[in-house]
């Protein structure tokens, strides 16, 4: 199949980024090690694909029709592609974004092996980056968008909680990091009915909330009417909730997911709020990344800002990891995202290396795939290599299942059956 070459990178191993005007590529990869991304392991197998879609996962050869392209891996390692359940994307101007940055940002996506991304809040330009994505006008992962609705109105500082996302990096200054000493201020119901009527009409996949519960606030009623809300416009709810207080607030009004594990509050000490927050059946995004410093050229520890890095905060860099190991043990879907502006294999190695800490590399192979495809409300479609699915694959020269560091060796990405990235061979 003739394919038009996008782009190509500049970088030392000569990537090359591709994109085809077809619907869907006939492909079959032979004498792979598949990882299907649900625990199943084949040593020597080979993928069949057809018009974008997985149509066989086997062991041993397979018979390659004729106009398909065969790939042969020679034995390296094959799995779903990664997906990353909370990022943003936008930076700086929007629309200085859109003509001059999104390229080269969607091409890095594919070379780090993703191809499905979570735009958690970004400026209303995402949805014209997701046309031009959808119509092939640019290369790049999959993307779902969200639109921010608040909970409640602000409160003073005396009031000892913030209102909503701080100007800034709102981590930096985390209400829920703060005593909650009065309710904050209730929103119409009016008003936030037709927020969700906006945010439909714009053609939102989500809708993204705060929760930062006050004493006798409206938060959980606020929340509860936007899922409400929501589900009549298949627009579903997922919520920040960074303390355990509202995690446990956030899961009785029932959103879709939690987008952080939380790290404030220690769950080993509180047995029945993992019981209440694992009960309610919603899947989790790791985000553990956020509170490790990330050490930039010259050794200087930053925040996902790029900003110095607030050493205040570094209690939660130990609490998530075993906030998120005791959920997982309790039987949470958990799921990886990152919720930072860092380069996507930047953002990788960071999130890596938070997950070691609690998480075998054969965990982080579940957690980056079929955790992360429930984490973005697709599992049906994506996360794992089964007959049906897309076929969003990446081939990996390493074996992740040894060591998590092999995540970085992406050597071909395809997405829907397209090969969309491959380092030059």
């Amino acid at each position: 199949m003739s394919m038009k070459r996008a782009l190509l990178s500049i970088a030392v191993a000569a990537p090359i980024f591709y994109m085809s005007g077809a619907a869907g590529q006939n492909l079959v990869l032979t004498d792979a090690r598949i990882l299907d991304g649900a625990g199943g392991l084949i040593e020597r197998g080979s993928i069949v694909v057809s018009d974008g879609r997985i149509v066989s996962v086997a062991a041993g050869a397979a018979r390659v029709p004729a106009g398909t392209r065969e790939i042969d891996v020679d034995g390296k390692t094959v799995m779903p592609g990664f997906i990353d359940a909370h990022r943003h994307l936008i930076q700086g101007d929007p629309n200085e974004w859109l003509a001059q940055r999104a390229a080269a940002q969607m091409a890095e996506f594919l070379a780090a092996g993703f191809t499905t991304v979570l735009s958690a809040i970004d400026a209303p330009q995402i949805l014209e980056a997701r046309q031009r994505l959808e119509q092939e006008r640019l290369v790049g992962p999959r993307i779902f968008a969200g639109t921010f609705l608040p909970l409640a109105g602000p409160v003073a500082p005396a009031g000892g909680v913030g209102s909503g996302p701080p100007a800034g990096d709102p981590a930096r200054t985390d209400a829920s990091r703060a005593p909650r000493t009065r309710a904050a201020p209730a929103i119409p119901r009016d008003v936030t009915i037709k927020a969700v009527e906006d945010a439909a009409r714009a053609g939102f996949d989500y809708i993204k909330t705060v929760i930062v519960a006050t004493p006798g606030g409206p938060e959980i009623e606020t929340l509860r009417l936007i899922v409400e809300e929501g589900k009549k416009r298949n627009l579903p709810t997922i919520t920040h909730a960074v303390s355990v207080v509202d995690a446990l607030a956030a899961v009785e009004a029932g959103p879709a997911v939690l987008v952080h594990t939380p790290h404030i509050g220690r769950l080993e000490q509180d047995p029945e709020a993992v019981r209440k927050i694992v009960a309610a059946v919603i899947p989790m995004t790791s985000t553990l990344a956020v509170f490790l410093p990330h050490f930039g050229p010259n050794n200087e520890p930053l925040f996902r800002d790029g900003l110095p890095f607030p050493w205040h905060t570094i209690s939660s860099a130990g609490q998530g990891p075993v906030n998120a190991r005791l959920l997982w043990d309790a039987g949470i879907s958990y799921g990886y995202g990152t919720d930072t502006t860092w380069p996507p294999k930047q953002a990788l190695v960071d999130e890596l290396r938070a997950l070691r800490v609690v998480f075998s590399p054969q965990d982080i192979v579940t957690i980056i795939t079929k955790n992360a495809a429930s984490s973005v409300l697709n599992s049906d479609e994506i996360g794992t290599l089964e007959p049906g699915k897309l076929a969003d694959i990446v081939v990996i020269d390493g074996d992740p299942l040894q060591t998590s560091e092999a995540l970085l060796n992406v050597v071909i990405t395809v997405k829907e059956g397209r090969v969309v990235f491959e380092t030059a061979r």
